[in-house]
């Protein structure tokens, strides 16, 4: 079973790093690929046909003027779920800018970023929000949808029998974890634009960038008695 394991973190690794020579060296055929690496062009074309198979990476005819005799090798670039996997930096580059702000303009500068960016999410999915009525719950459930209609993985669950204490609104990922752990005024914010779009004062539970599984905010029903519980994780 280990060695089993440990083949297969092998190939993962090694499919890696064929990906990543498409990615700087593409378009590149098998052989290329296995010359650079120094490994068989049969077992490249073993880790190209998977990569392929999960859409990483994806092959062309060469172009024109490349061609020699006989048949040529088709040539090797990144596929859509090839660049997904590759990532970028992004979240490195977010937080240096967010501590260039808060070293440059200070803690306030920060908050306003942060006010500022849940300004233009709470404009875009307030009228959905509004169409769904006066109840919170009602309000909380629009607020999913169009949560996920942004992209979020969202979704929420009743607190006590038929939702008496209230809902708790939960998303699933992240796109700024990394960012939020370092700078919770993020998190703030979206807390906030989360109570103004639902009409009640909510309570943030647990949050991914605190290193929970999931971000937790607690939507209470009107009159009901406070709520004390951290999540239903």
């Amino acid at each position: 079973m280990t060695s089993d394991v440990d083949a297969a973190t092998r190939d993962a690794r090694t499919r890696d790093r064929v990906l990543a020579v498409i990615s700087e060296r593409g378009p590149i055929t098998a052989a290329g690929i296995a010359a650079h690496l120094r490994l068989t062009a049969t077992g490249v074309r073993r880790h190209l046909d998977q990569l392929a198979d999960e859409g990483s990476v994806t092959s062309r005819a060469p172009q024109l003027g490349k061609r020699g005799r006989g048949r040529p090798a088709r040539e090797w670039i990144v596929g859509d779920t090839g660049h997904e996997h590759l990532g970028t930096d992004y979240d490195g580059l977010a937080t240096d800018a967010m501590r260039f702000l808060r070293t440059q303009a200070g803690d306030a500068a920060v908050r306003s970023f942060a006010d500022e960016r849940m300004a233009e999410l709470e404009e875009r999915v307030s009228v959905g929000v509004a169409a769904a009525g006066d109840d919170p719950q009602d309000r909380t459930r629009a607020l999913v949808d169009a949560l996920r209609a942004e992209g979020y993985a969202a979704s929420a669950r009743p607190v006590g029998e038929d939702s008496t204490v209230g809902v708790q609104l939960c998303q699933g990922h992240c796109p700024i974890q990394h960012v939020a752990a370092e700078f919770p005024e993020l998190c703030e914010a979206e807390t906030d634009a989360f109570s103004r779009l639902l009409g009640v004062h909510v309570q943030r539970l647990a949050t991914l960038a605190q290193g929970d599984h999931v971000c937790t905010t607690f939507v209470p029903t009107p009159g009901a008695r406070p709520h004390t519980e951290r999540s239903t994780r």
